[in-house]
């Protein structure tokens, strides 16, 4: 019995797993040299009116940021780094 326990938690472990990894935002398949610089994206991002607190490349191949927009609400969001299009938008009211 406390092995069939173990495959069963074992199981769920696994699947939990998987489906975070299935839930990770994903921007582009593009290689990274057609991509827009990164200090050239942090000043588009500065410009379109967010003030950025942390700025990273995802696995999922996108530009992430946090921080505030003009409202001075914080936001999370993800940046296709081909076209500067916002591909996911968290904000905070």
């Amino acid at each position: 019995m406390q092995a069939l326990n173990a495959k069963i938690i074992t199981s769920a472990v696994l699947l939990t797993a998987s489906t975070a990894a299935l839930a990770e935002t994903h921007c582009t398949d593009a290689p990274s040299n057609e991509w827009i610089s990164q200090a050239d994206m942090q000043e588009r991002i500065s410009e379109m009116g967010y003030k950025i607190k942390e700025f990273k490349v995802t696995e999922g191949n996108c530009y992430e940021i946090y921080g505030w927009d003009e409202q001075e609400r914080r936001v999370e969001i993800y940046f296709n780094p081909v076209d500067a299009s916002i591909v996911k938008q968290e904000v905070e009211d």
